[in-house]
C-alpha cells in the first residue's frame, strides 16, 4: 500500500493515474492466471513459511485491482441503467407515433 502512496514509481518511472491510486505508466493489472500460479519464497534457515513481506505486496496488489475491477463495474451499470432509461423515454415518445401510422 505504501507503494501507492509515493508520488514516484520504482525506479522513477512515471506515474499515470487509475482508479483512484497512483500507478506507474509500465503497471499491468494481475491477470488470473498470474495470482493461480503465484508461488511465494520461501523465508531462510530456521523458519517456516513464506515471507511474509512479500505475500502482504502481492495481497495489497490484488486487492487494488480488485478495487477498481468493482469500481469499473459499478460504473458500467451506471452508464447502463442510464441508456436504458433514456431508451424507454425513446420509446414512449415514438409509440404516440407509431399509433397514429398505424390508424391511417
Amino acid at each position: 500500500m505504501r507503494a501507492l502512496l509515493r508520488r514516484e514509481g520504482r525506479e522513477g518511472q512515471s506515474l499515470r493515474r487509475l482508479g483512484s491510486a497512483y500507478r506507474s505508466a509500465t503497471y499491468r493489472p494481475l491477470l488470473p492466471s498470474q495470482v493461480r500460479l503465484r508461488r511465494f519464497t520461501p523465508v531462510g534457515f530456521g523458519r517456516r513459511g513464506v515471507d511474509p513481506d512479500e505475500v502482504t505486496e502481492f495481497l495489497e496488489q490484488v486487492a487494488g485491482d480488485l478495487a477498481r475491477a468493482y469500481a469499473e463495474l459499478a460504473g458500467v451499470r451506471e452508464q447502463n441503467a442510464r441508456i436504458k432509461d433514456a431508451l424507454r423515454r425513446w420509446q414512449a415518445r415514438q409509440a404516440p407515433t407509431a399509433h397514429e401510422l398505424a390508424r391511417r
